[in-house]
C-alpha cells in the first residue's frame, strides 16, 4: 500500500499529466539523484525543499537516510533518538499545488516517523510530527510563492536547543528566494551580512515536544 501512495506509478492519469505536467520521478532516479548530495542527505540538520513534492518520493527517502544517521549518532539514548529524529522530520519543506498529492506526502513522511520510532497516534512525539509536517509541507504555488488561499507561503525554521527544548522562527519564501540576487558579484547589497536583509517574520520561544504537540489538530487525538 505504502509503495502505490509513495508514486511507484510515474503517472496517475493522463488528464493530470496534461493539467498539470504531474509526472513522478521513478524510485531508482530519487536514489541515483540523492546519491549525488550523499553527506547532505545523511546529515541530520541539513535542509531540504522539494518545491513539487508530490506524495513525497524524495522527502520520504531523505527522511529515510536521515534517521538512518540518527541510529548510528543518537541511537544508545532514546531521549535523543526521539528529539533529533523529530529534528530530521523538521528540516524537510515541500510545496505541492495538488490537494490529494499533499495530503500523501504529508502521511507518507509522518508514517515513515512513526513506524522508526513506534509511535502511537496519541503519543506527544506523533502529535508534535503531526504539526510539524502540516506548517512545513505546504498546499499551494512554488511558482508564484503563493499558497492554496492566495497567502505568501511562509516556512518554519526549527532548530534544536538540547533537553528537549526546539526553536521556531518563520521566514516568508519570496523573501529567501531574493537571497541569490543579493549575493552576486556587483550588486549593490553585496557586501551586507544576510543578517541585515533577511530577519525571520516572526520568532517563538522554545517549545517543547508536548507544546508542539498541543497545537496539533483535534482530529488526531
Amino acid at each position: 500500500m505504502l509503495q502505490r501512495r509513495l508514486g511507484m506509478n510515474s503517472i496517475k492519469s493522463r488528464q493530470r499529466v496534461a493539467d498539470h505536467g504531474e509526472v513522478f520521478t521513478p524510485a531508482w532516479m530519487v536514489e541515483a539523484m540523492l546519491d549525488l548530495v550523499k553527506s547532505e542527505t545523511e546529515r541530520v540538520d541539513s535542509r531540504f525543499l522539494e518545491p513539487a513534492c508530490g506524495d513525497g518520493n524524495f522527502l520520504v527517502q531523505i527522511l529515510r537516510r536521515k534517521l538512518a544517521a540518527v541510529e548510528i549518532k543518537y541511537g544508545k539514548s532514546e531521549f535523543e533518538r526521539r528529539h533529533y529524529s523529530l529534528l530530521a522530520l523538521m528540516c524537510l519543506y515541500g510545496i505541492e499545488l495538488l490537494t490529494d498529492n499533499i495530503a500523501e506526502c504529508r502521511a507518507n513522511l509522518l508514517a515513515i516517523f512513526a513506524e522508526y520510532l513506534n509511535l502511537a497516534p496519541s503519543d506527544d512525539l506523533y502529535r508534535a510530527a503531526f504539526y510539524v509536517l502540516s506548517q512545513n509541507l505546504v498546499h499551494g504555488d512554488a511558482r508564484t510563492m503563493r499558497t492554496d488561499d492566495a497567502l505568501p507561503i511562509t516556512f518554519a525554521e526549527w532548530g534544536y536547543l538540547g533537553k528537549g527544548r526546539f526553536q521556531r522562527r518563520e521566514f516568508r519564501l519570496d523573501v529567501l528566494t531574493g537571497a541569490s540576487a543579493y549575493s552576486q558579484e556587483g550588486d549593490l547589497f553585496a557586501n551586507l551580512g544576510k543578517h541585515e536583509i533577511f530577519t525571520p517574520i516572526k520568532t517563538y520561544p522554545p517549545m517543547t515536544v508536548g507544546e508542539l504537540a498541543a497545537l496539533a489538530p483535534e482530529v488526531i487525538k
